[in-house]
């Protein structure tokens, strides 16, 4: 899919924060995880929510050290929020996955090629979108709010700009 053929039913739904800003950097979120998160916030995922990923990423947003921080979405967390009708995620990091700096220190070891954009290559088995560097994650609540993140209609791109808001509900 790309950009301009995003449906714009995607990009105004209900909003879930999973707050993941106690892992360490580089680690990879697990369905485990994502299941913890949504007990914790005592949440069932429905279809086209957008679910955004409050990582310790947002902290540190303009320090020389942001893209070193944060964890990231691996693959088999990515299938279980699109496996459940998720459509658009988004996250505070610069990636979606793990910082590369941790995921290359990962590959010097293993030779692992899989680890590599784990979570943004879930798309090629389901499509989705996500958003990446979205601020003030940490002021929303897990739920009750709706996110507006329409993106720029941009002929056959892999990616394009939007202007995302979280509207609180009163």
């Amino acid at each position: 899919i790309t950009i301009d053929e995003v449906p714009l039913d995607w990009c105004f739904q209900p909003g879930v924060k999973l707050d993941f800003r106690h892992f360490a950097d580089g680690y990879i979120v697990t369905p485990e995880d994502v299941e913890a998160e949504l007990a914790r916030i005592e949440h069932t995922l429905s279809p086209l929510e957008i679910v955004v990923v409050n990582t310790a990423a947002g902290a540190a947003y303009g320090q020389p050290d942001y893209l070193l921080k944060g964890c990231g979405m691996g693959r088999a967390a990515t299938l279980y929020l699109l496996e459940r009708g998720v459509r658009v995620t988004g996250t505070d990091a610069w990636s979606w996955d793990a910082p590369f700096y941790h995921t290359a220190q990962k590959y010097a070891q293993d030779h692992d090629p899989s680890i590599i954009w784990e979570g943004h290559r879930a798309s090629m088995d389901i499509g989705y979108c996500h958003m990446e560097k979205l601020a003030n994650l940490d002021q929303l609540p897990p739920t009750g709010f709706t996110v507006s993140c329409f993106p720029y209609k941009i002929k056959g791109a892999s990616a394009g700009f939007t202007r995302a808001v979280a509207i609180l509900e009163a």
